[in-house]
C-alpha cells in the first residue's frame, strides 16, 4: 500500500512541473512497471486513480494519454520572474495527495452532514479539535467561544460594523498593516485611526493616549510576523497591550494568521496575557494550506458572542472544507506538514539574510532582524523614487511591492520600503533578487 501511494504520489509530481504535455501518451503499464519496480496491477491502480481526477484518459487498445483543463495542476508562472510579491504559499511545497486523502476521508465521516447547511457556529466536531489545536498556542478557550468562519476576512468586517459593549465606534490599526483591511474600513466608512508601528516597535505611551481618549471600540494588531513588515512584538510590548486593554476597556483584535509560519519558541500571544476578557484572538489557515480552503477561527470574549452571532446569522463556511481540514489536523498530517513548511521558510528567509549582508556594503537599505516567517522589508532612503525603482525591477524580472499601500489613504507620517516575501522563492532566486534590488536602488541614490 506504502509503494502505491509512493508511486502515485511521484506520478503527481511529474503532472505538476510539467514533464508530460496535453494529448502526451504515457509509459505503457508494462514500461512503468518496470521502471518503478513494482506489479503491473499497482501501475494500473494508480493510472486507474488519475483517470478518476480527470488528469490522464485511457483509450482502448492504446494506452493513457494526457489531458489539460482549466485550472488544472500546472504551474503557469514566468520562471523568468523572481517573484517577492506574491503572499500565496509555495505550490510545490504542499502534501496535495495527503489533503485529497483526508477530503475523501471527510466525505465518508460526514457524508450525511453535507446534505445539511449546518451551523453558523462551524462544524461542532471541529470546533472541539480546535480547542486543543489552540492550547498548542497557549489560546485556551471553551468551545463555545470558537466560531469558525469563511476566511479570516469575514471576521473582521464583522467586528468592524458591530457595536461593542464599550460603547465606543473607532477602530485603530497600526501603520503600516494589512492592505485590504484599510481599504474596507475606509470604502465603508467606519471611522478609523492609525498608529505608528516601526521595525522598533510601537509608542507605548501613544498607544495608552489613544485608549484613553475613549473613541476606540477596536485595536487591530498582528503581534508575530506582521504584513508588510515582518516584525514581531516583544514579550514585554505584548503584556503591555493586554494590560493597556484591560485598563481602559478597548477590545483588542489579534491577527495571528501567520501563527504558524515561525520557528520561534516561547511565544505566547496577546490573548494568553489577557484570558479571553478584552482579546479577540483571529487565526487563518490560508497561510498553512491554501487560500482556497476558505476557512478562520475566531475566539471570542463572551461579551461580544451574542452581537456577533447575529451579524454571522448564515452557515456560510464549507463543512467539506471543516471536515477535511479536522481530519488533517487529528491524523498529525497538520503538524508534520507544519515543521516542513517552517524549516523551508526559515532557510529562505536566512538566506535572504545572508545576501543582504553580502550585497548591502554601502548600506543602501535598512533590514530588521528577522528569523521567521514570510515577510520582510527594505526600508528606502527618503530620497529614492519608489514608482521608478519598481518599473526598473520589473524590467529586470523582478516583483516586488510598495509600502505605499499598506497605510490609510490619510495618514501621512509614512516610512518608505518594499515588502519582500519568500513564500515562491528558491535560494538563489534569493541572491540574484536581492542583488539585483540593492543595484537599481544604488541607481536611485545617486
Amino acid at each position: 500500500m506504502k509503494k502505491y501511494f509512493l508511486i502515485l504520489s511521484d506520478m503527481e509530481n511529474k503532472i505538476r512541473q510539467g514533464l508530460y504535455i496535453p494529448g502526451q501518451k504515457l509509459p505503457s503499464i508494462r514500461s512503468s512497471a518496470e521502471t518503478y519496480g513494482c506489479s503491473m496491477s499497482t501501475i494500473t491502480r494508480a493510472y486507474a486513480e488519475l483517470e478518476k481526477r480527470h488528469a490522464i484518459y485511457s483509450v482502448p487498445q492504446s494506452g493513457f494519454y494526457m489531458v489539460e483543463k482549466p485550472g488544472d495542476w500546472r504551474d503557469n508562472r514566468d520562471s523568468q520572474m523572481i517573484n517577492f510579491a506574491t503572499v500565496l504559499p509555495d505550490l510545490e511545497a504542499f502534501p496535495f495527495l495527503d489533503f485529497q486523502h483526508c477530503l475523501n476521508k471527510a466525505i465518508d465521516i460526514y457524508k450525511y452532514d453535507l446534505f445539511t447547511y449546518g451551523e453558523p457556529q462551524g462544524l461542532e466536531s471541529f470546533r472541539h479539535t480546535l480547542v486543543s489545536h489552540l492550547a498548542n498556542d497557549q489560546v485556551f478557550s471553551k468551545v463555545e467561544r470558537i466560531i469558525v468562519t469563511s476566511g479570516a476576512q469575514q471576521a473582521l468586517e464583522i467586528l468592524a460594523k458591530m457595536p461593542f459593549p464599550n460603547g465606543k465606534k473607532a477602530v485603530l490599526v497600526e501603520q503600516p498593516t494589512y492592505d485590504l483591511y484599510l481599504r474596507f474600513l475606509e470604502t465603508e466608512g467606519i471611522p478609523v485611526y492609525g498608529i505608528a508601528r516601526t521595525a522598533a516597535g510601537i509608542d507605548l505611551q501613544e498607544l495608552e493616549q489613544r485608549f484613553r481618549s475613549g473613541e476606540i471600540k477596536l485595536f487591530y494588531t498582528m503581534s508575530r510576523y506582521h504584513n508588510p513588515l515582518g516584525t514581531t512584538y516583544s514579550a514585554e510590548v505584548r503584556k503591555a497591550i493586554a494590560r493597556l486593554a484591560g485598563q481602559y476597556d478597548v477590545f483588542v483584535l489579534e491577527d495571528d494568521y501567520m501563527a504558524d509560519l515561525g520557528a520561534e519558541r516561547q511565544f505566547d500571544p496577546i490573548y494568553a496575557y489577557d484570558g479571553g476578557s478584552n482579546v479577540i484572538y483571529l487565526k487563518s489557515f490560508s497561510k498553512i494550506i491554501f487560500p482556497g480552503l476558505r476557512v478562520g477561527a475566531i475566539v471570542l470574549p463572551e461579551r461580544l458572542l451574542q452581537t456577533f452571532h447575529a451579524y454571522k446569522i448564515y452557515p456560510d463556511t464549507s463543512l467539506l472544507s471543516q471536515a477535511a481540514l479536522e481530519v488533517y489536523i487529528k491524523n498529525g498530517m497538520y503538524e508534520r506538514h507544519k515543521h516542513k513548511i517552517v524549516s523551508l521558510y526559515d532557510s529562505r528567509m536566512r538566506a535572504l539574510n545572508e545576501s543582504v549582508e553580502r550585497y548591502n556594503v554601502q548600506g543602501l537599505i535598512e533590514v530588521p532582524p528577522i528569523r521567521s516567517g514570510i515577510y520582510t522589508h527594505f526600508k528606502l532612503k527618503p530620497r529614492v523614487n519608489i514608482e521608478r525603482l519598481l518599473k526598473r525591477l520589473a524590467g529586470r524580472k523582478i516583483s516586488v511591492v510598495s509600502g505605499k499601500g499598506f497605510y490609510l489613504l490619510n495618514y501621512l507620517e509614512r516610512e518608505k520600503f518594499l515588502r519582500i516575501s519568500i513564500s515562491q522563492t528558491q535560494p538563489e532566486q534569493i541572491d540574484e533578487g536581492v542583488k539585483v534590488i540593492i543595484e537599481e536602488i544604488g541607481k536611485e541614490s545617486k
